[in-house]
């Protein structure tokens, strides 16, 4: 039985009990207070780190807004967010286009609004670089073959083989561009520390033989992001990734680089919970052990890192305690696809009806920027945050005053 207790204790849990009472499911509540508690104890277990949140894994503004006050820079990855973030405020001088996939007016656009600094790791999109953004700093994202330690891996789809990067960088100062660093990324919800090691010692190796051999001293390393939020399997705490990570960097370089963290996951994952409603219950023969508890959201609002039953959220009701079963869990649409746990065994409650709900912890993070924009017809699952003094929606409009 999953405990809720574990992942939320009971003031926090009371308080999110009574402000969500009477909204209409499916939404998540986010709590911006525990979003600034991470972000402080991220700054402070790296002090040497300097944080660009990645925006993807929750574009809400009050996130933005928040992280903005605290000194935070971002990651962007497409124009809209770039759009997004700029009109609250933020510096261009504060982001970076760290998209390796990116279309040549993209390029431009990013340099009109005083973006300068932009990740590559291919021959043509560098070429567009160096056309559009004339002058940038450039990092080149070198490839990593993620293990099966990391609950979402990033390898094959992003990164380039380092000695591409190597041609890479000496082309960039070549067609006048800023060779400045090199970026990976371990994968997300990595639990293995020990993947930054094997990543710290390819990038330590680039950033000597470029010295030595073409007169090009790499000033920055990006790790991007990979630390986890709290899902049912176990992870080290964050001060353990730093001591590792920290050692790491020190054994390799006589003089940590500029380091960039692109956190995500890690500082929003743990700040939501996704309220869902149980549309139905039911077993597919008389004799079956096991009962499908169908909600009224899945993968495609809200839930799409269920795939392949990645992340394995914890779920808890209001009936935890008594006789409990195995039951698959499926979304609403008429989507085969649309089952989020069948192999994981979750166990519910067995007196779970129509109309009780299932609370979805640390769902903070690609839940709503996941969200389909109406699959079956099903709108976007909603997304309000809060703080002591009030709920807001998306777009930082009080909801409710507290």
């Amino acid at each position: 039985m999953i405990r809720r207790e574990d992942f939320v204790p009971d003031e926090e849990w009371n308080r999110f009990r009574k402000i969500s009472e009477g909204f209409e499911t499916p939404n998540i509540f986010v709590h911006l207070d525990k979003i600034a508690g991470y972000y402080k104890q991220l700054t402070s277990t790296f002090p040497y780190g300097n944080v660009y949140y990645a925006v993807k894994a929750n574009p809400g503004i009050p996130v933005i807004r928040l992280l903005n006050s605290m000194g935070s820079n971002f990651d962007i990855a497409s124009r809209y967010e770039l759009d997004r973030v700029l009109a609250q405020g933020v510096s261009p001088e504060k982001l970076s286009y760290g998209n390796t996939i990116k279309k040549a007016a993209d390029v431009a656009y990013f340099y009109e609004k005083g973006v300068r600094m932009f990740a590559t790791d291919s021959k043509e999109d560098l070429k567009n670089i160096g056309k559009y953004a004339p002058g940038s700093k450039i990092y080149v994202r070198i490839l990593i073959e993620n293990s099966s330690t990391a609950d979402w891996p990033l390898s094959r789809k992003f990164g380039c083989h380092p000695d591409m990067a190597y041609y890479l960088l000496v082309k960039a100062k070549e067609i006048g561009l800023v060779p400045y660093g090199i970026s990976f990324h371990v994968g997300s919800q990595q639990r293995d520390i020990g993947q930054w090691n094997d990543a710290i010692a390819k990038t330590k190796y680039l950033f000597q033989s470029l010295e030595e051999e073409e007169d090009i001293k790499l000033e920055m390393i990006n790790m991007g992001g990979g630390f986890p939020a709290h899902y049912l399997q176990p992870t080290n705490e964050l001060n353990e990734y730093a001591s590792e990570i920290t050692r790491y960097l020190e054994d390799d370089f006589e003089e940590i680089p500029r380091i960039i963290f692109e956190p995500g996951r890690s500082l929003v994952g743990d700040s939501g919970i996704l309220t869902s409603e149980i549309v139905l219950v039911s077993r597919k023969n008389n004799t079956s052990l096991s009962r499908w508890v169908y909600l009224d959201c899945g993968k495609f609002n809200g839930l799409i890192e269920t795939l392949d039953e990645s992340i394995k959220y914890p779920v808890v009701t209001d009936k935890d305690g008594g006789k409990d079963g195995e039951v698959i869990l499926a979304g609403p649409t008429c989507d085969s696809a649309d089952i989020m746990y069948e192999d994981a065994k979750y166990k519910l409650p067995l007196d779970l009806k129509s109309g009780d709900k299932t609370y979805w912890l640390s769902t903070g993070a690609y839940t709503s920027s996941y969200a389909s924009v109406g699959f079956n017809g099903f709108p976007p699952i909603k997304t309000y945050y809060y703080d002591e003094k009030a709920i807001y929606d998306e777009n930082n409009n009080i909801v409710k005053e507290l």
